[in-house]
């Protein structure tokens, strides 16, 4: 497997600090700008395609529900080179949130999560990204 190097794995985990940052803002135009304009991010309700896709079914999520305290972790053994010049990579990891319905209480959500990130000028964007949500303990295991 290739090695990533240090200045790469920053800039990752900038981009990574982006997307927290327009979770947390509930700003769909911020997270559509951190994938390339043919990505496909595919969710529990199946893949979206496109960064015009990708906003506007975000600014539809944003409409129902307000999210904070996003944060995003990569696996530890996260991220891989794809191929030999360096402009892919792949990488997976831990996320959790806050979730606040127009009503009732705030919930508490974690899964993890995949990318294929590329390299687009001195940025890197996601090209293809999926999570899934991981289900609490049933209440009597905890």
């Amino acid at each position: 497997m290739n090695k990533v190097d240090p200045q790469t794995i920053e800039q990752l985990q900038t981009a990574s600090k982006k997307y927290d940052e327009a979770i947390n803002n509930n700003d769909a135009v911020a997270v559509a700008a951190l994938f390339t304009e043919d990505a496909v991010f595919v969710t529990d309700t199946g893949p979206v395609y496109g960064r015009k896709a990708i906003e506007k079914a975000h600014a539809e999520f944003f409409q129902q529900w307000h999210c904070s305290n996003h944060t995003s972790v990569a696996d530890q053994y996260s991220p891989h080179v794809i191929g030999t010049s360096g402009q892919e990579i792949w990488w997976n990891g831990e996320w959790s949130q806050t979730l606040q319905g127009k009503s009732g209480d705030p919930i508490q959500v974690k899964g993890y999560w995949s990318a294929i990130k590329v390299r687009e000028g001195d940025s890197w964007k996601d090209r293809m990204m999926t999570w899934n949500v991981t289900p609490a303990p049933p209440s009597e295991a905890r």
